[in-house]
């Protein structure tokens, strides 16, 4: 379980507090509750095209045009 506990705070806890400190989410920039969805979903997906980047740039340009031909 400790070993569990110790992966998911450097992984899940460690994405929450980037949407905090590097993304805004600290506070709410629009009122209401769709807008504040909107606004959450932006950052996630932001972050998620931030990791695939990460990603494939570790991976090499080889890879990324393979994916691309692939789609």
């Amino acid at each position: 379980g400790k070993q569990l506990y110790k992966r998911r705070s450097q992984t899940i806890e460690r994405s929450f507090a980037d949407a905090k400190e590097l993304h805004g989410l600290r506070y709410a920039r629009y009122r209401g509750l769709a807008k504040v969805r909107e606004q959450c979903l932006l950052i996630a997906v932001a972050q998620n095209i931030k990791k695939m980047a990460l990603l494939l740039s570790k991976r090499g340009k080889g890879f990324v045009i393979r994916l691309i031909y692939q789609i």
